[in-house]
C-alpha cells in the first residue's frame, strides 16, 4: 500500500500528539518508512524515545544541531521524503507556516519543501472556527497544501464541536489517496450502515439499536485502501468518513432501493441492522383509547442481503453481518447458507456492543471460521477490510 514511500512526520504540540504514535505504527504497517521531526511542544506531549522506538529512526528535533547542519540537513530532510505530513497541525504551527517562518526545524522544513504537504489539524473549536484560523486554513490550501477537516466531538478541555484531530485511519487513508495507493484502488465497494425506521405514525417508529459505528469505521476503511465507497445509511447522527460517497436513508424500503441504485460494486458490505416488519403507518398520531393497544398490521420488509446475493448484478463479494445474542457462530452458519453470501460477520451484542466503541467479530465462510482479536471498532474495520481485499485480490 505504501511500500518503499518515505514520510516525513512533523508532530506538533497538542494533547492529540499522542495519536502521531499509533499513525506511524499504521504507516509502517503499510509498508511505509517514517521519519520522524518532533517540535519542542510535541515533545511536552511524547518522548523522543517511545517515538524513535516506533519509527525505528531517529528523532529531529533542533534546527541546529551542528552534525545535521554540516550537511545542510534541513534541506535534505525536506526533500527526501516523498510527503510531509502534520500531526497534529496546531493553531501556531499552521500560522507560522502561512507567515513563511522559519524559525524552528518543522517551520524550515516546511518552507524549504518540494513535496506534497499534509496536516491534520487538532485544537480547540473555538481556536479553530477563528477567523485568523480559518483565513489561514484557506491560504495552506490556496498554496496547494492539504489541510484535513478536523473531526467534532467532545474535546480534552470539556467543550464539544469541531477541532478534534481526525481518526488516524482518516489521516492514512488520505496518505494514500496522496499516492494513489491501496489494494482496493480502482474498485467500487458498497456499504450499509446503522438501523432502520419503520414509521408506525408520523411521531412514532420501529428502530433497533444500531449505532452505525462499525458500519462507518468499514466504510472509512475501504476508503483509506483505495476504493470508492458509497455508504448508503440509516439514521445515525455520525460523520462521513473522508473520501467516502454518503446516501442517506430511513426505512428498509428506502435502503433497498438505494442499494439497486449503487450498483455495479466489485464488494458489498452489508452492515446495517434492517428492520425485518414495517408497519401500515397511520396518516396521523396513533392517541391512547379504551380499546387497548392498536394492531400494527407489520408486512415484512425486503430481504436487502438475500436479494442482493440472487441480484443479476452481483457483486463479486458479498458481505453479511449477523448480530446474535447466544449460538453466534450457529446462526452465522446458518445465515451463510440461507442468504447466498460469501462470508458472514457475526457478533455477540448482547452487552454493550451496539452504541458501543469496541467489538469482536467472527468471520465465518465455506472455508471455516476466524475469529479476529477484540478491539476498537476502526480497529476491527481494518483487519476485516484487509481481508475483503485480500478476497478481492485473489490473496485469500
Amino acid at each position: 500500500m505504501l511500500a518503499d514511500r518515505r514520510i516525513l512526520l512533523i508532530i506538533g504540540g497538542g494533547i492529540a500528539a499522542y495519536k502521531a504514535l499509533e499513525l506511524i505504527r499504521e504507516i509502517r504497517r503499510a509498508g511505509g518508512a517514517v521519519t520522524p521531526v518532533l517540535t519542542r511542544g510535541g515533545a511536552q506531549f511524547v518522548t523522543p524515545l517511545s517515538v524513535s522506538a516506533l519509527a525505528e529512526s531517529k528523532v529531529y528535533t533542533d534546527l541546529f544541531d551542528l552534525t545535521d547542519e554540516a550537511e545542510m540537513g534541513h534541506i535534505r530532510l525536506s526533500r527526501a521524503a516523498d510527503l510531509l505530513v502534520v500531526c497534529p497541525a496546531t493553531a501556531d504551527l499552521m500560522a507560522r507556516a502561512v507567515a513563511g517562518m522559519a524559525d524552528d526545524l518543522a517551520t524550515t522544513l516546511l518552507l524549504a519543501t518540494d513535496k506534497a504537504v499534509l496536516m491534520a489539524p487538532a485544537m480547540n473549536v473555538r481556536m479553530w472556527q477563528h477567523p485568523a484560523t480559518v483565513a489561514n486554513v484557506a491560504m495552506l490550501r490556496a498554496r496547494g497544501v492539504t489541510v484535513m477537516e478536523p473531526d467534532t466531538g467532545a474535546m480534552a478541555c470539556g467543550e464539544f464541536g469541531p477541532g478534534r484531530l481526525p481518526e488516524v485511519s482518516a489521516i492514512l487513508g488520505e496518505i494514500q489517496r496522496t499516492f494513489g495507493a491501496g489494494p482496493l484502488k480502482g474498485r467500487h465497494v458498497l456499504v450499509t450502515a446503522g438501523p432502520t425506521h419503520e414509521p408506525i405514525d408520523p411521531v412514532r417508529y420501529i428502530a433497533n439499536r444500531s449505532s452505525g459505528k462499525q458500519g462507518f469505521a468499514i466504510a472509512g476503511a475501504c476508503a483509506a485502501l483505495g476504493a470508492r465507497v458509497t455508504l448508503v445509511s440509516g439514521p445515525v447522527a455520525l460523520p462521513t468518513p473522508a473520501g467516502v460517497t454518503r446516501v442517506d436513508v430511513e426505512t428498509a424500503l428506502q435502503m433497498a432501493a438505494a442499494v439497486d441504485a449503487a450498483l455495479p460494486a466489485d464488494a458489498a458490505v452489508m452492515v446495517a441492522a434492517v428492520a425485518d416488519w414495517r408497519a401500515v403507518a397511520a396518516p396521523t398520531k396513533i392517541k391512547k383509547g379504551s380499546g387497548g393497544p392498536p394492531a400494527l398490521g407489520l408486512q415484512e420488509n425486503p430481504d436487502i442481503l438475500a436479494g442482493l446475493s440472487g441480484h443479476a448484478r452481483r457483486p463479486r463479494l458479498v458481505v453479511g453481518f449477523a448480530a446474535e445474542t447466544d449460538d453466534v457462530i450457529a446462526h452465522a452458519k446458518a445465515k451463510l447458507a440461507r442468504k447466498g453470501c460469501d462470508l458472514i460477520v457475526a457478533n455477540d451484542v448482547s452487552g454493550n456492543v451496539m452504541g458501543g466503541d469496541r467489538n469482536q467479530v467472527h468471520l465465518v465462510s465455506a472455508s471455516g471460521v476466524e475469529t479476529l482479536p477484540e478491539g476498537p471498532k476502526d480497529a476491527v474495520a481494518r483487519d476485516l477490510v484487509e481481508r475483503i481485499a485480500g478476497m478481492l485480490n485473489g490473496d485469500g
